[in-house]
Order: C-alpha cells, then structure tokens, then sequence
C-alpha cells in the first residue's frame, strides 16, 4: 500500500468514526471542504479539510491524494470522485450479484454491454416516447445503458463501469442480505 491508498484508508476510517458513511452525510462534508464554492475540492481544500479531521497532510501529499482520485482530470476533485474515493470497498456478495446481473446483460459474452445485448434481454416498445414516436426503441435502450456509463458515454458498458455505479448504490444499503435481495428482485436473477 502506498502513501496515497494509506491517506485514503485514514480518511475512511476518520469518516465513517464520525458517522460519515452514508452518501449523504459524505456530501455534506464535501460541500463544508468546498471554501469557494466550486462544487470541486483543489488540493488546498482537501488539505484544510483533513486538518480538521486531525489529518495532516503537506502539500505534496494532499496534491498527490488528489491526482489519484481525479478520474476526469479536471485537476479537482468533483462530488462523485470525491464519494468514489471515500466508498468502503464492497463485500464478495455484494460484488458477486452485480456481476450476475451483469452477466445477464451481456448476452453476447464479450465482457461490454451494448445496445445489441440489451435488445436480447429488454425491449423499449411501451416507453412513452417510443409510443409518441419520438424516439426508437433503440434511443430508450441507449439511455438505459448510459445510466450504467462513465462520464464518457460510448455506448459500452464494462463491467467495471457497472460495478463502479453499484458501488454508489452499495454504499447506501446496510446489509448485504438487503442488497443481494434488492439486485434479485430487480434483474430477476
């Protein structure tokens, strides 16, 4: 573990000390580091913000936290990089239904979901804008995928891209018992 992932495992461990481990309770706290009202976290920020939770950092630290969590490299950490980084790692039930519900998704087997595995498992034909005529069955099944895409919506969707939105998910159900049961009743498995 290097001294960037130690950082990280301190602050979860601070956080969820204080209570902090609901998605909630994690914005909030990233609203009061947010000083200038960016809606983003600089180093400087970050920095003042662990001091408060005890957690003293140099600047090369604190930049190095977050280059690591900086996914769209903005050079700032938004909200949902921010909850990402901050997330508890997931349990293997928890992991092993999300990639089950996965699995039925990718009908092709290739290991991306696409528009063309989606067509084998759903069908868009009673959508309110398929019915309009606004849109094609195709267009609600590319809309439900992108729920499911990174920030760069390519019309694929890894299962890293699936379990990463789970995560978020995750990180607001108690127990794995609930999450199992919610994932089985919501992909059918």
């Amino acid at each position: 573990m290097d001294a960037v992932d130690a950082t990280v495992e301190r602050l979860r461990a601070q956080c969820l000390s204080r209570g902090v481990s609901g998605i909630r309770s994690l914005a909030r706290f990233f609203r009061r580091l947010d000083q200038d009202g960016s809606r983003a976290l600089d180093a400087r920020e970050l920095r003042w913000g662990l001091a408060e939770l005890g957690m003293l950092l140099d600047e090369a630290e604190a930049e190095g936290v977050c280059k690591r969590w900086d996914r769209d490299g903005s050079g700032t950490l938004d909200l949902e990089e921010f909850l990402r980084a901050l997330r508890p790692p997931m349990s293997q039930a928890r992991e092993a239904v999300i990639a089950a519900a996965f699995a039925k998704l990718d009908r092709s087997g290739d290991g991306v979901v696409t528009v063309d595995d989606l067509r084998g498992v759903y069908s868009g034909r009673a959508h309110p804008k398929v019915q309009s005529g606004e849109w094609r069955e195709d267009d609600v099944l590319r809309c439900f995928l992108d729920t499911f895409d990174s920030s760069e919506k390519d019309g694929q969707v890894t299962l890293a891209e699936f379990q990463d939105y789970y995560s978020g998910l995750s990180a607001s159900v108690d127990t794995d018992e609930e999450f199992v049961a919610m994932m089985t009743r919501a992909w059918q498995l």
